[in-house]
């Protein structure tokens, strides 16, 4: 059985089991934590795909970890120009573990 859940502006595909990365959630390590924003549920059943999403399907998963991921270099260059500019940048995540699809 899959889900198929929006959070953070991203649509994200989550089997029973698997540890996602997503963005950025309030929450402890070791959080219960539910996304009710279900879109597509799909198994053995066949796959229900929601109006825009599905009456009674929610995720269930435990958060295991609130990190950043590694630092990215952003350069800016107008050759000819003398315009040179670097800036860094590290994007925070949250780990999520999927325990159970309901509905």
């Amino acid at each position: 059985m899959y889900a198929v859940v929006k959070t953070g502006g991203k649509q994200v595909r989550m089997n029973p089991g698997d540890a996602v990365r997503i963005e950025k959630l309030d929450g402890e390590v070791g959080d219960t934590i539910e996304f009710s924003d279900v879109l597509m549920v799909g198994g053995d059943e066949g796959v229900r795909i929601g109006t825009p999403q599905v009456d009674g399907a929610k995720v269930v998963g435990t958060i295991l970890a609130q990190d950043r991921h590694p630092k990215i270099r952003v350069f800016k260059m107008k050759r000819r120009k003398r315009y040179r500019r670097t800036q860094g940048h590290r994007q925070s995540y949250t780990e999520v573990q999927i325990d159970r699809i309901e509905g």
